[in-house]
């Protein structure tokens, strides 16, 4: 089959989940065999390859303000007929629309006789959702359980919903017991997120307990969109103003794609601070993949994906919990944030000193997320389309 996926932000190695989860569906859809390729805005990069389609009707700046968007469609004819035309050029017989806004559900733009899936990542209470709905696409594959929840609260039809999970890059290559236990006893704390406040990046470096001495390595990313301009110089500044004043602090350059999970097995922990729930966790699966233990608040679907592989703490009793659409100004940190993070050290601490619990944390992680593998996760998708992989 030829498939497209459609997502207007998608740029290789960018450091977002959607597009993370898209390359790597479509590493899992090559390797069954299939064609694929990804339509996106323009302007096109030097890391384009064959087969990412660069759009001419619309350009994107970066970084992009989410407010700037709706601006960029408000004449959505042009851009209409041009992807239906790079479908038909193509002779696409399956598009994913990405996302309800940035993946053009909304519009679904599909000539006639083209199977249409429709990806929900985020909590969307607003027309976009709606509107890809009123399309009818032939499916809607949902992240998370616990987006699907959270979606009907938030008055979203989700009858129908399936759910499909972000795929891993690849299959993870846990380190072997001995090395496992040194990490353990002398490694470093790691994670990776975009300069965004609600990753919780600068609340986990200011928290870090006098005591602690370990080194705690942070690969900061800059993304192609932001919610107020200077957004991720704001955060970036923050958090290596933090890293001077603690030297085991190291801020690390933004990560390739390939190269995270062998960045997370190296750790004795991966710390996934985000104060806001996820709606899956890509940094999370990709650390349990490695056998690398999670630790990180009990929001989102953290829950469910970490299980017993880690350890999740409670924000704060004070928390009021909302969705990823809902920040909107440096106002990002729920009520509660500062003790929350006061536990997430110590829960760090408790678990590095229990070698039992450690390891089997350590042996359960794997397991977590067995079956996300690309090829797994893309046999399930083409099923959740009703085709047979």
């Amino acid at each position: 089959m030829k498939i497209a996926f459609v997502l207007l932000t998608y740029n290789p190695d960018e450091p977002a989940g959607i597009e993370r989860s898209v390359g790597s569906l479509s590493v899992g859809l090559r390797e069954l065999g299939h064609q694929v390729i990804t339509i996106a805005a323009g302007p096109a990069s030097a890391t384009d390859g064959p087969d990412l389609v660069r759009l001419d009707s619309i350009r994107l700046p970066r970084p992009m303000l989410f407010d700037d968007l709706p601006r960029a469609l408000a004449d959505p004819g042009p851009l209409r007929d041009e992807v239906s035309a790079v479908l038909v050029k193509h002779h696409v017989d399956l598009v994913c629309w990405a996302d309800a806004v940035v993946g053009l559900g909304y519009l679904a733009p599909a000539p006639r006789g083209v199977r249409t899936a429709l990806m929900a990542h985020l909590v969307r209470d607003n027309h976009w959702m709606h509107e890809s709905l009123a399309h009818k696409p032939d499916a809607v594959l949902a992240v998370s359980s616990f987006l699907v929840e959270e979606s009907a609260r938030a008055g979203v039809d989700t009858s129908g919903w399936q759910v499909l999970p972000n795929p891993l890059p690849r299959r993870g290559t846990p380190p072997l017991f001995g090395m496992r236990e040194q990490l353990r006893l002398t490694g470093p704390l790691r994670t990776l997120a975009r300069a965004d406040p609600v990753k919780g990046i600068s609340g986990l470096l200011r928290a870090i307990p006098e005591d602690f001495d370990r080194p705690v390595q942070v690969a900061l990313a800059d993304a192609g969109f932001e919610l107020w301009p200077g957004m991720q110089h704001d955060v970036r500044h923050e958090c290596q103003q933090l890293a001077e004043r603690r030297p085991q602090i190291e801020l690390l350059s933004a990560l390739p794609w390939d190269e995270v999970q062998d960045f997370l097995a190296d750790a004795a922990l991966a710390i996934v601070p985000t104060t806001w729930p996820e709606t899956f966790g890509n940094v999370a699966a990709e650390a349990l993949s490695t056998g690398t233990p999670v630790v990180g608040f009990h929001l989102g679907n953290l829950p469910h994906l970490v299980g017993g592989a880690g350890s999740l703490v409670e924000i704060g009793p004070a928390a009021e919990i909302h969705h990823i659409g809902a920040v909107t100004s440096q106002s990002a940190q729920p009520p509660g944030a500062q003790e929350g993070f006061a536990r997430l050290w110590a829960a760090t601490a408790a678990l590095l000193s229990d070698s039992d619990g450690y390891h089997a944390a350590s042996e359960q992680a794997v397991r977590q997320v067995a079956g996300y593998e690309p090829a797994a996760v893309a046999g399930a998708f083409l099923r959740c389309v009703g085709v047979h992989d």
